[in-house]
């Protein structure tokens, strides 16, 4: 068996996490590789659990779903003890499969379907996020008495994935959103807020807690008592320049919160790409190669469809090419998927080497928000996920 071999440049050493990539490589040299795959380093999900929280007193961790729901990447974190936060009945099955307590399991997803509030509520969820009058009607009726947290807009600058125009209210609103879930019956617990999803921008955190404590110190006077704040996720990860540590986010959101709140609040955080983002690599094969009027094509057989739908909305990725005896030079690539639809372009402006149709392509920190968007559109196979 031949051995494969990737030549890694210094600014590509500087992004990867190197156990991940020392594991994958690994895995390629066992022979056993069928591409697309996306491989994990579970022994770096748990790293990253390990971290997150840890500076930030009196916090509970609740693992966004989303951004890996594969039954692998859940039973590493319920075998942690960790919490979980979901938006929908589908997520809700595979917990139950492993039999998740409801007391672990949060739902922030301010609009939620009337089923999913009723399977929710069976299995015994008592918290969710609303921003709505009409949440609140859903919630009263098939959920009553449970405990619900607002939520508010905050600007996502310098986020890469802004998540601000969907969901959340302002303070005014907020506040009247949370007496009337008091007199509809549910008991207005909190707050939550999300900074945006891959926010390198750590003043984000500043404005949210600001209009938090806006809106806490105006309940309190209403008589509303809250004792929760939910600060969503937004930790960004390496993927093609440096990112802010967990660390360093978290040491700073401490001190907001002391500052502002008093001691007892209990503060939830719902990471999701940081969890497993730099841990997993999806190894892609490639496909085709082709000279055209617009510049040179390399094809791979993972693209927009079926596991890198983030690169159409502003994440851009390392790529690590195989090295054999006819690698050429670096060029610079449009890199497109294996699917007959145009829009599946991943990057038009990617510098590789020249790799030859049946190479390996390495994706790096791809663990997040891949396989968790894909399809199988055109018959085009979704990355199996493998844990090493």
């Amino acid at each position: 068996m031949m051995i494969k071999t990737f030549k890694i440049e210094p600014s590509v050493a500087r992004i990867v996490d190197k156990s991940t990539l020392l594991k994958v490589l690994n895995y390629i040299d066992s022979g056993v590789v069928k591409t697309p795959c996306l491989v994990v380093n579970g022994e770096r999900v748990v790293r990253n659990l390990s971290l997150l929280g840890s500076r930030v007193r009196n916090s509970k961790v609740f693992y966004a779903v989303k951004a890996n729901p594969s039954i692998e990447v859940l039973r590493l974190v319920d075998s942690l003890g960790g919490g979980f936060e979901i938006s929908s009945d589908g997520e809700l099955r595979v917990l139950a499969q492993l039999g998740v307590a409801p007391e672990r399991i949060i739902s922030s997803n301010p609009v939620k379907t009337m089923a999913f509030i009723r399977q929710a509520a069976d299995y015994g969820i008592r918290r969710y996020a609303f921003d709505s009058g009409t949440e609140i009607n859903k919630l009263a009726r098939y959920c009553g008495g449970c405990r619900v947290y607002v939520r508010l807009s905050i600007p996502n600058e310098g986020s890469e994935w802004p998540l601000s125009k969907k969901f959340g209210v302002e303070i005014d609103e907020a506040f009247e959103l949370l007496l009337q879930a008091r007199r509809q019956g549910l008991e207005p617990c909190g707050i939550t807020f999300h900074v945006g999803s891959q926010c390198n921008n750590i003043y984000n955190w500043n404005i949210a807690l600001d209009k938090a404590k806006l809106l806490y110190t105006r309940a309190q006077e209403a008589g509303i008592a809250l004792s929760l704040l939910n600060i969503g996720g937004g930790y960004p990860v390496k993927y093609t320049r440096e990112a802010l540590a967990i660390d360093t986010i978290e040491r700073h959101i401490d001190v907001l919160i002391r500052e502002r709140f008093a001691d007892e609040v209990e503060v939830f955080i719902e990471p999701g790409r940081v969890v497993v983002g730099d841990a997993g690599i999806i190894v892609a094969g490639v496909t085709g190669k082709a000279d055209r009027l617009d510049g040179k094509w390399l094809y791979i057989d993972v693209g927009v469809f079926n596991g890198l739908m983030e690169s159409v909305g502003g994440i851009r990725y390392t790529y690590v090419v195989e090295t054999t005896p006819y690698t050429g030079g670096l060029t610079n690539w449009i890199l497109a998927g294996p699917s007959c639809d145009s829009f599946d372009v991943i990057d038009r402006n990617v510098s590789l080497a020249q790799p030859q149709v049946g190479d390996l392509l390495l994706i790096l920190s791809a663990g997040a928000y891949t396989t968790s968007y894909a399809s199988e559109f055109n018959g085009c196979a979704i990355p199996d996920t493998i844990i090493v």
